[in-house]
């Protein structure tokens, strides 16, 4: 089977970055799947994930206003499907042109809309005055007209689906990748993270409890893997904050970075499946995450693998925090509970489930 994946940006250290990582490696060593990925603007980039080297990685450049970019999307995707003839095409994007793509592309091969986040995603803080909040509405409901226009969307849990309210969606769940023997011993006096630096991650919401926290519990540190530390730092230190946190650059291989921690913390404002919890519980690392929309709820079973805080409900982060910090025998215990989380996301049973998802497609199959 021949398959053509359409995304924004592949190369970069992002969570669908790694996830397409696993699963396009997944497709071509144990099914023989041939796997084609389109990604825009991304021309010399070396790829920051380990892929295989039978992918075929194809670039396309987009510039211009809205109407010449969205002209060119058009064009070089219209060619690439000429030229690769998939028998599936999956699109993992959660901007708007998403959306457009069935409306502009007109073919009999299978679209398929691969949900990585929240109906609801921001890239910024939105205005609430009545024009912002009457545009952000329209927004909402041209997302739910186009994507029923999809041949099938696939969600990574039953609340995102519920979020589109479509009859033609499925649900697949990220794989949980990390298959090791090594596990965290909770002795390190150290809390971490990986997230991008961006309105949608929540970074911002980690420092000012980090800053409570962290003063409470100056033996503890904070570290922080991102893409963008300098901002970061700045803003930690417009908040007071001058100590307590380790600022790194991604790394591929993060499972070493998590053995060395004791918790794992998430503040996203939006989340579609998030793979860093996924790997931080496969290794043993107790999680705690505010209960944005729509993904944390799915992995986090609040007090038994770790905590679920209300959304935006600083003073309960800091509070279930520093009760982890404190408690090692709680610790110990999510650990456990952690560990059998992520082996129901267990590789093997999740890619089956897009073996049997795709054959049928292919072949046709109402399912």
């Amino acid at each position: 089977m021949k398959l053509l994946y359409i995304v924004p940006k592949i190369k970069n250290a992002g969570g669908v970055a790694r996830v397409l990582s696993i699963k396009a490696n997944y497709f071509i060593e144990n099914f023989g799947y041939e796997v084609h990925i389109l990604s825009q603007n991304e021309e010399t980039d070396l790829s920051f994930y380990n892929f295989n080297s039978k992918v075929v990685f194809h670039n396309m450049i987009l510039k211009g206003n809205t109407f010449q970019f969205l002209k060119s999307y058009t064009k070089e995707v219209k060619q690439k499907i000429k030229q690769i003839n998939p028998d599936v095409i999956l699109v993992a994007d959660n901007g708007l042109k998403a959306f457009v793509f069935p409306f502009i592309i007109k073919t009999k091969t299978p679209i398929v809309f691969e949900c990585h986040g929240s109906k609801f995603i921001e890239e910024q803080s939105q205005k609430t005055n009545l024009l912002s909040k009457l545009i952000q509405k329209l927004k909402y409901r041209f997302k739910d007209f186009a994507v029923r226009r999809f041949t099938k969307i696939v969600a990574l849990s039953d609340e995102s689906l519920q979020e589109w309210n479509v009859e033609n969606g499925v649900v697949i769940p990220n794989p949980s990748w990390i298959q090791t023997k090594n596990f965290t011993d909770l002795k390190n006096k150290k809390v971490i993270t990986a997230a991008r630096n961006s309105y949608e991650k929540g970074l911002d919401r980690l420092l000012l409890i980090w800053k409570k926290a962290g003063e409470k519990h100056p033996d503890w540190t904070l570290d922080i893997y991102t893409d963008d530390i300098e901002s970061l730092e700045k803003k930690a230190i417009s908040l007071g904050i001058k100590s307590g946190i380790n600022y790194f650059k991604f790394v591929n291989n993060i499972e070493e970075n998590y053995l060395e921690a004791s918790i794992y913390a998430m503040t996203s404002r939006t989340e579609g499946f998030p793979m860093v919890l996924l790997e931080a519980m496969a290794l043993g690392l107790p999680c705690i995450a505010y209960d944005c929309p729509i993904g944390p709820r799915t992995i986090i079973t609040n007090a038994e693998n770790g905590f679920l805080i209300h959304d935006n409900n600083e003073e309960m982060f800091v509070e279930k925090l520093s009760f982890l910090i404190e408690n090692e025998e709680v610790r110990s215990k999510f650990s456990l509970n952690a560990k059998k989380t992520s082996q129901q996301f267990n590789i093997d049973k999740v890619m089956k489930m897009w073996e049997t998802f795709l054959e049928n497609l292919n072949l046709g199959n109402s399912f």
